[in-house]
């Protein structure tokens, strides 16, 4: 009898709860259709907004803070492999062995001991603070059901008060379901208008202890392993003291184009070169670019007439075969450069000028087209004239010196390694 009692019993609250799903479900609708209408509060409203929005946040952080645990455990075992290389070519009557064994056996235990307090004083932390929030979020969707479930009840009490022929029976019935509906619904609304604003509100406070932890941590991290590395810095130095003579030499990569400034050279001569029976060249067409004098900047110390703007430049004797030129606009010159028009042109660098390398080890040049460096030369870097001729790990520049000599890129350019150079602008 009792097991059948307690069947009874949960047959009753099966059926009780899918009537309250399908009045739910109609009350739903209704709504939607804007045939009954819904008790709606902005304030908590925006608090489940901003609920949903930290709980975002934090998931997004946690995540981020586990990929960041990986990739420090991939840097640790990394670190490990390579220190152990480093045992391993580290011969024994070598200075400094035990040294460098000892530095690695320091290096592997701090990796760990920072992954270890990562993961107590932050990842734990936030799975912490994450846990709080599955709970409050089944609340608040409670506390929506229950919301619907007071404003059916509402409604039907409503309905039976406004029908012709009342039922005092049945409106009293109802009015004890909305008094029941309502105090069930304000206990949860009162419960969660309270702790959802004081959630929101904790985020700043647990934001600023996880990146200060974090921060810390990595900074103190960094510091015990700058030691190690100084340490492992100056072992390699006495290991280089005692085998100085056995000095690594830099090499430059290999070339493929070779003699590039010889297959450049014959094709401008070809161009160049006047048909037969012609003995000069034909003057080109007014819109060429050869057509149009060429104007130079004097650094004579001697005055010199200055030309106005529209003004006409007299002819000089030397000058009877070579058209009038008109100087509409001549840009001032200002300590070695030339300015106006869409930028400043520097007078005192090569064209096409893209930055400065100095030389760190003396290079020898092994063909008519590479510069011959000496460590501390300077090189002002420029492009290729055709990208397509350049070598992986060669760059095309001038000397510096060459340049402010000459001033002239056919005779000082040349193509030299990238490594045996360092940018210094």
């Amino acid at each position: 009898m009792a097991e059948m009692g307690s069947k009874g019993v949960t047959a009753g609250k099966i059926a009780s709860n899918v009537q309250k799903k399908l009045t739910r479900a109609q009350e739903k609708v209704l709504q939607k259709l804007g045939k009954a209408d819904e008790t709606k509060d902005e304030q908590f409203e925006q608090c489940v907004q901003n609920f949903n929005k930290q709980l975002n946040e934090g998931t997004r952080l946690q995540k981020d803070l586990r990929t960041y645990l990986a990739s420090v455990k991939a840097m640790h075992e990394a670190s490990r492999k390579l220190n152990e290389c480093l045992q391993e070519v580290y011969e024994p009557d070598w200075p400094g062995r035990d040294e460098a064994n000892k530095i690695a056996e320091n290096n592997d235990l701090l990796w760990m001991d920072y992954h270890q307090k990562l993961v107590d004083q932050a990842l734990l932390t936030m799975d912490t603070y994450l846990g709080q929030f599955p709970d409050i979020k089944s609340r608040i969707a409670k506390r929506g059901r229950k919301l619907v479930d007071y404003d059916s009840a509402r409604h039907h009490y409503e309905s039976l008060q406004t029908a012709k022929k009342k039922d005092e029976v049945k409106i009293a019935k109802a009015e004890e379901e909305l008094i029941k509906a309502q105090k069930v619904f304000e206990e949860m609304n009162v419960d969660l208008q309270e702790e959802l604003p004081s959630l929101w509100n904790s985020r700043v406070g647990f934001y600023v202890n996880t990146f200060q932890s974090i921060a810390g941590l990595e900074e103190n991290f960094h510091k015990e392993m700058s030691k190690l590395n100084q340490n492992l810095h100056d072992v390699l130095v006495g290991l280089e003291k005692q085998h100085g003579s056995n000095t690594f030499t830099v090499k430059a990569q290999p070339r493929k184009k070779t003699k590039l400034f010889s297959r450049l050279r014959r094709k401008k001569n070809s161009d160049n070169a006047p048909a037969k029976g012609n003995k000069s060249p034909s003057p080109p067409p007014d819109s060429s670019p050869a057509a149009t004098p060429e104007i130079r900047v004097n650094h004579d110390p001697e005055p010199a007439s200055v030309a106005t703007p529209g003004a006409v430049l007299p002819k000089s004797p030397s000058q009877n075969s070579l058209p009038a030129v008109v100087v509409e606009t001549f840009p001032a010159a200002v300590n070695g450069t030339v300015e106006g028009g869409n930028g400043t042109v520097r007078l005192d660098l090569p064209p096409g000028f893209m930055f400065k390398v100095q030389a760190q080890h003396d290079y020898t040049a092994t063909d008519t087209d590479e510069l011959q460096l000496k460590a501390g030369d300077v090189v002002l870097v420029i492009p290729f004239q055709n990208p397509e001729e350049q070598d992986e790990g060669w760059l095309m520049g001038v000397k510096e010196s060459d340049w402010n000599q000459h001033k002239d890129l056919d005779k000082c350019r040349g193509v030299f390694p990238e490594n045996f150079t360092e940018r210094v602008q």
